[in-house]
């Protein structure tokens, strides 16, 4: 097992928290023990990752004397909504939960927004435990607090950053992630090469057959590698006022992909990864990253099995989707884009017309 911590740069009240990263390691209830403050706890799970896996946590508590509370959800993105975080504090009222009981989230990132926001919002705030069984959510929603849900006009656009206690990431759960899933986590993966770290970026390609392959080490190492960037990002910038925002790249375009097509129909990774293409493309053409560069990240995505042409719902459809976009300041649409492999920039001044023309001839009918 290894430990990362996420030491918060504004925090004068020890909400730095511990990433432990292994093998085996999610019923190691050690690890979650000193983060209780009540011998009880809420684990929000839903009904794929429950067989799979809530037992044998529920004991592993048990032994130790702690008692638990199951509520299991519904699974998809198309759950992430009021109903369903609604089904979450009709349970913790049913059971009498306190202040000082703690909301365990155990499955992906839907799970862990909804899980999250309830923790954030139930008696104005209980702690709040991870525990992601998917790639995406290893790698990247687990860690930096953000927690929310979707609304019919806009993804995440309602919630709260709400810092876990502690994150463990169990690299054996992704034994039984469908490999659809897992190729969704890579685009989240290869992120962080892009924006920060070109030296990932290269250890990747020389790695995504393992990492496709399901090899332990390799994947123990991508999540370590993931989680050493987002923890550093977070550190300095807890609330994305500012080098936060860099983590969303591709996502503006993402996110209106998800919209368009009805959440669910594409899963976020692969949203993520034809977003992160128009976004290196539209980074070309504004003199920034070179042809090279656009090609490269559109073989690494393809290499990992993720869609790399963006589906076609019409420019006007993505401008006003975009337009609906969390880093939207003063009425302008801000994109994350790459200047060059390994430095992302965000820009509010894209001309409109680049933008359209972009839109108009990268994005696919197939």
């Amino acid at each position: 097992m290894q430990t990362l911590r996420v030491d918060l740069a504004c925090s004068t009240d020890a909400r730095g928290y511990p990433i432990h990263i292994g093998s085996g390691i999610l019923a190691r209830a050690e690890l979650v023990l000193q983060h209780l403050p009540q011998m009880r706890a809420a684990i929000v799970t839903n009904t794929t990752v429950a067989p799979l896996y809530l037992d044998a946590l529920r004991q592993a508590l048990s032994h130790h004397g702690v008692t638990t509370v199951p509520i299991i959800l519904p699974d998809g993105e198309v759950y992430k909504s009021w109903e369903t975080l609604n089904l979450i504090f009709d349970a913790l009222l049913h059971n009498r939960c306190e202040r000082h009981t703690s909301v365990i989230a155990l499955g992906g990132g839907v799970v862990g927004d909804l899980a999250g926001f309830a923790a954030a919002s139930f008696l104005r705030g209980v702690p709040f435990i991870q525990l992601p069984t998917t790639l995406l959510a290893q790698v990247d929603s687990s860690v930096g607090g953000k927690t929310g849900i979707n609304h019919a006009l806009g993804k995440n656009m309602i919630g709260a950053f709400y810092q876990p206690r502690v994150v463990v990431a169990d690299s054996a759960t992704l034994d039984t992630l469908p490999d659809r899933e897992l190729r969704a986590g890579l685009a989240e993966v290869i992120k962080y090469g892009l924006i920060r770290d070109p030296g990932f970026l290269d250890w990747i390609e020389r790695n995504v057959d393992g990492l496709l392959a399901r090899d332990p080490d390799a994947l123990t190492e991508a999540i370590r590698r993931s989680c050493e960037n987002k923890a550093a990002v977070v550190a300095a910038d807890e609330r994305e006022s500012g080098v936060r925002a860099l983590l969303n790249l591709g996502h503006t375009f993402g996110h209106a992909i998800e919209h368009a097509l009805g959440y669910g129909t594409w899963l976020h990774g692969e949203a993520v990864a034809a977003g992160t293409v128009l976004a290196a493309e539209l980074s070309r053409r504004l003199g920034m990253l070179d042809q090279a560069g656009v090609a490269r990240i559109r073989a690494l995505y393809a290499r990992a099995g993720l869609p790399v042409a963006a589906p076609d719902v019409g420019v006007e459809k993505y401008l006003d989707l975009m337009g609906l976009d969390k880093k939207v300041a003063d009425g302008r649409v801000r994109f994350v884009l790459l200047r060059r492999i390994g430095e992302a920039r965000v820009h509010a001044d894209v001309p409109a017309d680049v933008l359209s023309g972009m839109l108009r001839e990268c994005t696919s009918h197939a």
